[in-house]
């Protein structure tokens, strides 16, 4: 937590789910956040309920223009660039005969190709400031859910892209590693498919025997290990599974 004290942490997807705990964990440590997303008003509640070390800055990171003013934002905010988590992204679930084509480009195009590029604009950055780039994965990588397989691809995507980021910007100082969540309550999860929030909570409940730790997680949680990676400074390439041991596939589905 110390170490995280006045590090200028960017983070996209930041006004709801995962973003959200991640901002609240990283400013309660000290950290100057800046969150990005597509919402205003998400954004704006996340800010003014942390205060003056959150800024929000509204943008869509498929938006070549956005990725400039987002790192613009941050640098402002926080006089320099220490992290960059990417948070922002898509679900798209389908059996693989039904998958639409347009989707699978859109789905990829959120989650992987604009976090790709974000990150190519913030190295410069990081490098000045021997900094982090945290991805974030999922246990998807780790247990095959049939039905995912679009969702699965983009963050097996994301954690390879990871391993070869930290090989190739490690030179410059630049750590880069993936947090891969398990079964976490977050508005993504309510939109994939689901009617409501009491449907996606009742889904990940009913997975809760999946796990040898008996429960699923929290954003918090997350958030913890995402907080680790940004400030591990002997630790790069890796993922880090924040999941109560759901991928380690010990119980049927």
């Amino acid at each position: 937590m110390r170490a995280l004290s006045g590090q200028s942490i960017l983070i996209t997807g930041g006004g709801s789910g995962l973003g959200a705990g991640m901002a609240r964990y990283l400013c309660a440590a000290g950290a100057r956040v800046t969150i990005t997303g597509r919402r205003p008003e998400p954004l704006a509640e996340v800010a003014a309920a942390i205060g003056a070390n959150c800024r929000a800055e509204i943008g869509d990171v498929t938006v070549a223009a956005d990725r400039e003013r987002m790192i613009a934002a941050a640098l402002a905010h926080g006089g320099r660039l220490d992290g960059l988590v990417n948070n922002a992204g898509n679900m798209y679930r389908a059996p693989l005969e039904q998958v639409d084509e347009a989707s699978l480009r859109a789905l990829f195009d959120s989650n992987v190709f604009a976090a790709m590029l974000l990150t190519g604009l913030a190295v410069p950055h990081l490098a000045a400031t021997r900094g982090a780039v945290v991805f974030l994965g999922s246990i998807h990588n780790r247990r095959a859910f049939p039905g995912a397989a679009p969702y699965a691809a983009t963050k097996g995507a994301l954690e390879t892209l990871s391993r070869v980021l930290a090989a190739e910007l490690g030179p410059q100082g630049i750590r880069v590693n993936c947090v891969a969540p398990g079964a976490v309550p977050t508005e993504l999860n309510q939109r994939a498919g689901l009617a409501d929030a009491a449907g996606a909570r009742a889904r990940l409940e009913a997975m809760v025997p999946l796990h040898p730790l008996g429960r699923i997680g929290t954003a918090e949680e997350v958030a913890e290990a995402v907080g680790y990676l940004l400030c591990a400074e002997w630790t790069t390439g890796a993922q880090l599974d924040v999941d109560g041991g759901l991928g380690l596939g010990t119980t049927p589905f």
